[in-house]
């Protein structure tokens, strides 16, 4: 793994190509390159079968040179470093900061190339190369270049071994909020590969950042639970703050009046009318009682 520093303090983690694969790719880009070459260099032959022969070396001179250095520089330039036998064993030419490649990157390596490659059969290249520590051609010396390899086996991920059941929930109130994230990685490497160590190393391991994650968060653990199960309870309840964190509700959207629009304005809904009410019956006024008949008293009135 090679740290390059890029020009922001950024250390990317590279693997430099190295002899093997280097030269299987510079064997396919020559084989592809020589056959196009003799591909062109019969055609034109047949082409100018009419001229003189210093004319004919002259052709094939500079077809020589157009499909076996300008060719190369030219497909390292558009592709970014990468050619066809690089495509194949999964390399990159990349600048030494970790940046793509321009011309002058592969202009300075095809040139360099004729006389490490061609010239002494790359006997040249082969030695800068063993000599250099991440595995550089003097091509690569001089245009400021570095050949890494693209396709790096990825590790498969551990997941860390769960807590005993009688230790679940017993740190919800735990101040994690102290912990780095570089213990964080410690104990996570230690439970994954706890088992693949000696038992008194892992012991000792298990306690020492048992004791880091305390004086972190100032709470020790319950008397009588192993170091190391401690240490699974403890990443357990973080994982879970972790999901539960991720997968809480957001906040309710919040409606944006956008300049220049007019708010919609919200109607109050409209009902049917009601049906009137029926008129009430008229009420017959109360008949008086009929007053009884004068009694007669034999008394007539005056004519």
């Amino acid at each position: 793994m090679s740290g390059l520093v890029t020009g922001d303090a950024v250390v990317l983690g590279l693997r430099p190509a190295r002899l093997p694969s280097r030269a299987l790719a510079v064997l396919l880009d020559m084989a592809v390159y020589g056959t196009g070459f003799v591909v062109v260099i019969v055609g034109l032959l047949a082409a100018t079968a009419g001229l003189d022969d210093a004319a004919q070396a002259a052709v094939s001179v500079a077809s020589f040179v157009l499909v076996v250095v300008g060719v190369p520089i030219a497909v390292e330039t558009l592709s970014r470093g990468r050619s066809l036998g690089k495509m194949a064993c999964g390399l990159r030419v990349v600048r030494e900061d970790g940046g793509p490649i321009r011309f002058r990157h592969a202009l300075v390596r095809g040139a360099m190339g004729v006389v490490e490659l061609l010239l002494t059969f790359g006997a040249v290249a082969c030695i800068a190369s063993l000599v250099s520590e991440r595995g550089r051609r003097l091509g690569d010396v001089f245009a400021g270049t570095l050949v890494v390899r693209e396709r790096v086996p990825g590790a498969r991920v551990m997941p860390v071994p769960p807590p005993p059941p009688w230790l679940a929930g017993q740190f919800a109130a735990l101040d994690l909020s102290a912990v780095p994230d570089g213990l964080w990685l410690a104990i996570r490497q230690y439970l994954t590969r706890m088992n693949q160590l000696d038992p008194h190393t892992g012991a000792a391991m298990a306690v020492r950042l048992a004791d880091d994650v305390v004086a972190r968060t100032g709470t020790p653990p319950p008397a009588g639970v192993p170091a190391a199960a401690f240490l699974m309870a403890v990443v357990h309840e973080r994982q879970s703050r972790d999901a539960a964190r991720a997968f809480a509700p957001g906040p309710a959207p919040v409606q944006v009046q956008v300049q220049g629009q007019v708010p919609a304005v919200q109607m109050p809904p409209v009902t049917a009318p009601a049906a009137p009410a029926p008129a009430p019956a008229p009420v017959a006024p109360p008949v008086p009682p009929a007053s009884p008949a004068p009694r007669g008293t034999g008394f007539a009135p005056p004519s």
